[in-house]
């Protein structure tokens, strides 16, 4: 017998990422939407994620910073105090009311930063004491070095945030890793210029973000835990020398831990999250994870189904098809026409128009 059009589409197959059932693998990934005023969750976010949560689905929130410190856009939320938790959980239920599974991305933007984010206008924080030179949107404070005896502070509001995100009652916790945020200028050889035990050779640059998950996994357990990773990118002039060793560094030691999943940006994202053509991939990486591997990048209906059945991933991430079609994954399923997203409206701070106006399949 040929194919029928009956045959289920790879992409929209069950899986079973650890404890969690999901019945297709269409990921909503997190997107900063900057309309949390004052850096806590609004009422209404409660119908934005709802109208894209889905029976079996997997949405991550957007990046929700892990202190006071962690802040570099306007508006984006935050869990580090009560007020956050308890603006998350109706958001939370909501969610879950659909039968999906939803976890918070907790982050911090280190250098990514100017003083007017920062508590008391300090400078910012990195790994490193260099500024970010170029950027059209924004001016960025050159940042202040971390001393050693500070890291363990920052992996302690790790630690809390995934405690908090647990009490507002996400499945779980995604630590972004990625995209020239804090974690990733550590990582990165072409930020990181310390002379301490967490910079120089490759151990040492990720020894932060490893004692982050580390701390993060004893805190909520690893079946909890996922973790964002773009080696290739070189966002907020966060580039690597090598980043394929610096992504098989990683998910190799990411398996001591037992993680849920990994989470990987495309090589062939650059700075304007467009495709190019690349030499680089993700095999290496996606053989040598143990957990549920992720892939995110540019996708659409066809790469992702390409993806799943060449195995090259458990589950895609889609970021602006799922702004602008709340209905992604039954779309996909129906091969329907998708809404066209507006960049314009991705980042303003309207409760309504460019967020929860998009239109359903009717």
């Amino acid at each position: 017998m040929g194919a029928t059009t009956t045959d289920p589409i790879p992409l929209l197959t069950p899986y079973n990422m650890g404890k969690f059932k999901l019945s297709h693998r269409v990921v909503m990934a997190p997107l900063t939407r900057t309309r949390s005023y004052n850096n806590v969750p609004q009422p209404h976010a409660i119908l934005y994620y709802s109208q894209r949560a889905s029976q079996g689905g997997l949405l991550i929130a957007e990046a929700t910073g892990v202190s006071d410190t962690a802040q570099g856009l306007p508006d984006t939320p935050g869990i580090w105090t009560k007020q956050q938790v308890e603006a998350w959980k109706p958001i939370v239920d909501a969610v879950h009311a659909k039968g999906a599974i939803f976890f918070c991305q907790i982050w911090h933007v280190g250098r990514v930063s100017n003083s007017s984010y920062q508590p008391n206008g300090q400078a910012p924080i990195s790994s490193t004491d260099k500024a970010i030179t170029s950027n059209d949107q924004q001016q960025f404070t050159a940042p202040r070095r971390l001393r050693t005896d500070e890291i363990p502070n920052i992996v302690n509001d790790f630690k809390l945030a995934a405690r908090n995100a647990i009490e507002a009652g996400f499945d779980g916790v995604e630590i972004h890793g990625a995209h020239g945020y804090l974690l990733d200028q550590f990582m990165k050889d072409k930020v990181n210029d310390r002379t301490d035990e967490y910079g120089g050779s490759l151990e040492n640059r990720c020894r932060f973000p490893l004692e982050v998950v580390e701390a993060v996994v004893n805190e909520i357990g690893a079946e909890r835990v996922g973790i964002r990773l773009s080696p290739f990118a070189e966002f907020a002039e966060s580039g690597d020398s090598n980043p394929n060793a610096l992504g098989l560094y990683m998910v190799n030691a990411l398996n001591k831990y037992n993680i849920l999943y990994c989470h990987m940006v495309e090589p062939r994202i650059i700075v304007t999250f467009d495709p190019v053509e690349t030499p680089h991939c993700l095999e290496p990486m996606r053989k040598a994870f143990n957990g549920t591997f992720m892939v995110a990048g540019g996708y659409n209906r066809q790469d992702g189904i390409k993806a799943i059945a060449e195995n090259r991933a458990d589950l895609v991430v889609y970021g602006r098809w799922f702004i602008s079609n709340p209905d992604l994954p039954k779309r996909f399923a129906l091969n329907a026409p998708l809404n066209k997203y507006n960049r314009e409206t991705f980042y303003s701070s309207d409760p309504v128009i460019g967020y929860t106006d998009y239109p359903f399949l009717e």
